[in-house]
């Protein structure tokens, strides 16, 4: 089968029946891309949410960190699971665990890759008032940003890129202040797994060239504008990363159109640890919350889990982390 190549001097495509191996066609240096398997990335988002909801004191949430971790062990990371007791702002205790995995801990040219990983707790813009207190699946919010990760990191594995990868899936995004306000019980902040470990990362003075956080990057139709943050602190990551959409022909999920602030895991990456990072996640200018209407409500569940996005997001992704030398 016929590999999808990437011109590391030039965004165009070319074709080599090689395999893996590197060739040079018009002087230009050329680079083998595995192929983004978007079943596999399917595949794995509907384990984790077969779990049900990852909330952080639940028996659903220890279940699916270690699968999170068994599997990028399997895929050949060094995993590191940097456990901790956080509180909200009621003081309720949560037992939290950001999950990391390091391949090829020896070179220093390195690339961050991210995604939260737990679940909403309370379904507060559902449209029964009787589900606002209950978790969600978070089948695209959560669960299909790690299976992106996990599909890349299989590839990872398999085909070594020239840069050293960390993926890092942080927990307890998601549980920011209810919107509907219904009870102060369960009154979080946002981002608090990604704010821990940006203050007290798993190796100490760690640095990487760049970071690409995915959120929400697995809804039919999804559109990925660019992020105020992003651009305010690593617009050329953004460039980077929106011409190489372009080149390969998804141009149509990565719009070059600036979109609202979002504040998400990369923002605490950029203020924390000082590295450029940007926030890949589905933007809708016309909708009342700016997200998907099934955002933070029950239906955000299988049913709305594009297999075209996921390819779009995961070959995209693949093709920036194997243009580095």
């Amino acid at each position: 089968m016929l590999d999808k190549l990437f011109f590391a001097a030039v965004l165009t495509f070319a074709v080599c029946s090689c395999g893996k191996q590197a060739a040079k066609v018009q002087g230009q240096q050329v680079v083998a891309v595995p192929e983004f398997n978007v079943d596999s990335a399917y595949h794995y988002t509907a384990e984790q949410v077969s779990f049900g909801p990852r909330v952080p004191n639940t028996s659903s949430h220890e279940a699916c960190a270690k699968y999170l971790a068994d599997k990028l062990k399997t895929f050949g990371f060094e995993v590191t699971v940097q456990a901790t007791t956080l509180h909200l702002l009621d003081g309720t205790p949560i037992n939290i665990k950001n999950i990391i995995g390091v391949l090829s801990p020896e070179k220093t040219n390195r690339i961050m890759l991210c995604a939260h990983w737990d679940s909403r707790p309370f379904a507060d813009y559902d449209p029964n008032p009787a589900n606002r207190n209950k978790a969600i699946d978070g089948a695209n919010d959560g669960a299909g940003a790690c299976a992106a990760l996990l599909e890349i990191a299989r590839q990872a594995g398999l085909s070594q890129p020239a840069a050293g990868v960390d993926i890092i899936l942080f927990d307890a995004e998601d549980w920011g202040k209810n919107h509907d306000d219904i009870t102060t019980k369960h009154h979080g902040e946002w981002c608090m797994g990604s704010h821990y470990w940006a203050k007290n990362p798993h190796t100490p003075d760690y640095h990487a060239n760049y970071g690409i956080l995915l959120d929400m990057v697995s809804g039919y139709d999804a559109q990925f504008y660019k992020e105020y943050y992003s651009m305010e602190y690593a617009s050329h990551v953004v460039q980077k990363v929106w011409n190489v959409a372009q080149a390969i022909g998804y141009g149509n999920y990565f719009p070059n159109r600036n979109g609202g602030a979002i504040e998400d895991d990369h923002l605490q990456v950029n203020l924390y640890r000082q590295i450029p990072c940007i926030d890949i996640i589905q933007y809708e200018p016309d909708s009342e919350t700016g997200f998907a209407d099934f955002w933070h409500t029950l239906d955000d569940n299988m049913e709305h889990i594009s297999r075209e996005t996921l390819k779009a997001v995961g070959q995209t992704v693949l093709h920036v982390i194997y243009s580095e030398k």
